[in-house]
């Protein structure tokens, strides 16, 4: 019988850094996941949002780095296209892209069951046509007719998406409900169904919300997971799109030294999180062009390093 292929550890392929994000502080290169909340937390446009950013190089959120682009597949089994449609025109217009010509592809089959052998094959000739960068599948409930709580179950159609991505190199996103009034319990425990979902994921994305507002957590099984974030869905254009909710400038001393570096490595020395240039030019009562400058020369000299949410400063050894 023919043996398994090995290789010894120091000879396995190395992965730049730049190249170990799909979308940065978000989604790991080729990455399978989960968007999960609760109903009506807006999964969906940010399984959308995250599908934009990947097809144009738009920041995702208007706050988070592209890194890589290429094309987007894209099957939504709840929404009627011409929702999905008018959905990704808002979340174009929102991110500064021209919507016509966006590199992604709906498939427009009424079912498609994830669980049978057929659409199984219809899926990976589709995937080895388009050749996405990102593959979206939402929801996960639509998708099959097994039994969610049986990990016996569930493991094989999670199989097959995890074969999808290493055969093809490409992340693949599943929206999936978690259980109501599930606020008390670990994000990724809260999904609905099996563990098995929640121990898939390389990257998993959370929504809950809080009062009007909503909560997103971020989770990683190889990269720091970051902290929670405010996000708000408003109109934008001629539609909807989810943004980032600004958290208020915590109470700091007002530093009257005329070096820009100075002044705004104080106010990061103060902060409990990362700080974006708008809130470093609160701050520092700087001028927008200032702040720029001064970011970029501190950033160059190793003191500051940019993070997906803001400016932090550097660890000094």
């Amino acid at each position: 019988m023919k043996s398994l292929p090995v290789c010894r550890a120091d000879r396995l392929a190395e992965q730049p850094a730049e190249q170990r994000w799909l979308i940065e502080s978000l989604w790991t290169d080729q990455a399978v996941g989960i968007v999960g909340g609760e109903p009506k937390c807006c999964k969906s446009f940010l399984a959308l949002d995250l599908a934009v950013a990947v097809a144009s190089g738009a920041d995702a959120l208007r706050r988070f780095r592209t890194v890589q682009t290429g094309p987007v597949l894209l099957y939504a089994g709840e929404d009627p296209l011409h929702v999905v449609r008018g959905r990704l025109q808002g979340i174009a217009h929102a991110a500064g892209v021209t919507f016509e010509g966006l590199d992604i592809h709906a498939i427009t089959a009424p079912t498609l069951r994830l669980d049978l052998r057929a659409d199984q094959q219809r899926l990976v000739e589709t995937v080895r046509t388009v050749r996405p960068k990102l593959l979206v599948l939402d929801p996960f409930v639509r998708l099959h007719r097994i039994d969610e709580n049986a990990a016996a179950e569930v493991a094989p159609v999670l199989g097959f998406l995890r074969n999808l991505q290493r055969r093809f190199g490409t992340a693949v996103l599943l929206v999936h409900h978690a259980r109501k009034a599930a606020n008390h319990v670990r994000a990724g425990q809260a999904l609905r169904g099996s563990s098995e979902l929640h121990a898939w994921g390389d990257s998993n994305l959370y929504l809950r919300r809080k009062g009007e507002q909503l909560i997103l957590a971020v989770e990683h099984r190889a990269a720091p997971s970051g902290e929670e974030l405010t996000l708000e869905l408003k109109a934008c254009g001629p539609g909807l799109a989810l943004h980032r909710v600004e958290p208020p400038m915590e109470p700091a001393e007002v530093v009257t030294t005329s070096n820009p570096a100075q002044r705004i490595e104080h106010a990061l020395a103060t902060s409990s999180r990362a700080l974006t240039q708008r809130q470093l030019r609160r701050a520092c009562r700087m001028r927008t062009e200032t702040v720029g400058q001064a970011l970029a020369d501190l950033v160059d000299q190793g003191r500051v390093l940019r993070a997906g949410d803001g400016y932090r400063l550097a660890a000094r050894g």
